[in-house]
């Protein structure tokens, strides 16, 4: 049985290793990732989601040819969002990926062996609680007793966390909804939720529909975009990692001096119309950067408060998850 606290679930953990390996599988042939290791190739199992630097990365091609110089492939796995993505991660299916700042923290109380290795510079309004355009709800303190969702440990559980607290509303003063962002927009839309905590591109999605912005992340949080990766891949080949973050800042830089290229190049990626994505763009932060003490000490403070709520089963440690390059 899953534990409440715990969204990495033991059944779902071997489900999740012997899924890995079938795609795998699959995907290269029966025996391929066998023999690729005795071949000694090099190869970085990238884990991505449908918005952000990576897919950008991914889009141009800049990394297979940056890897290819010293003899490595990359393999891209893309996932709806940060928390599956370390959980493909935890199965050893993943050795980098990008995930949101709260994603990190259910994962380490889980048990996850994996590193920071980066992030990108805050992004506080790109993440946002919306409510229907119709909505009777004027401000956060109107929330009490009503259904929000979101998806359980993602970037937005701990603004949700944060701004109920500046309206001097608890957690148990609302009704968490825990859902995917696919499964949420469909119960936003059919009325099924009063509100939905939700990030870019999803947020311009249903902001360009006619949701209203009940309040975004600014002043509340600073969704910062991470950059992790397993522990033993860090050990075994920290050359690798230097090459993902060494593309990631080159690409970061061509982004922000290209914001319409940007949007070209995520469009067709995420399946929205292009002033969507214009709008999701405009809200984006680049440029790649090492983890900082002052980042180390955020990333403790919301597993503090998650640990005060009893959302996750222990204190812990974020310098102990710190890639120490």
């Amino acid at each position: 049985m899953t534990d409440p606290r715990n969204p990495i679930n033991t059944s779902k953990r071997a489900l999740l290793r012997a899924s890995a390996a079938a795609a795998l599988g699959a995907t290269l042939g029966f025996g391929g990732p066998l023999k690729a290791a005795a071949q000694g190739s090099k190869v970085v199992r990238i884990g991505y989601q449908k918005y952000g630097t990576l897919v950008i990365v991914k889009s141009r091609g800049t990394l297979e040819k940056r890897l290819a110089a010293i003899g490595a492939t990359v393999q891209w796995l893309e996932f709806p969002a940060g928390p599956q993505l370390l959980e493909g991660l935890n199965a050893g299916a993943v050795d980098i990926g990008t995930v949101g700042e709260t994603p990190p923290i259910f994962a380490q109380a889980g048990g996850v062996d994996f590193v920071y290795v980066g992030n990108e510079p805050p992004a506080p309004a790109a993440e946002a609680i919306v409510i229907p355009k119709n909505s009777s709800i004027r401000s956060v303190a109107d929330l009490r007793g009503k259904k929000v969702a979101l998806n359980r440990g993602s970037n937005v559980h701990y603004l949700l966390v944060r701004a109920l607290a500046s309206a001097k509303l608890r957690y148990e003063d609302i009704q968490p909804v825990y859902l995917a962002p696919a499964d949420a927009r469909a119960a936003f839309e059919q009325n099924n939720v009063d509100a939905w905590a939700i990030w870019d591109p999803y947020f311009a999605s249903i902001q360009h529909a006619g949701a209203k912005v009940l309040v975004d992340g600014t002043g509340l949080v600073r969704n910062l975009q991470f950059y992790v990766a397993a522990r033993a891949f860090t050990e075994r080949a920290p050359e690798l990692v230097h090459a993902v973050i060494d593309e990631l800042r080159d690409t970061d830089a061509w982004g922000k001096a290209h914001p319409s290229e940007v949007t070209r190049v995520l469009a067709p990626n995420t399946g929205l119309d292009q002033p969507v994505v214009d709008l999701a763009v405009g809200r984006y932060s680049f440029g790649v950067q090492p983890i900082s003490d002052e980042i180390v000490a955020y990333q403790q403070n919301i597993a503090d408060t998650f640990t005060e709520l009893k959302l996750i089963p222990r204190k812990l440690d974020v310098k102990q998850v710190r890639w120490k390059a």
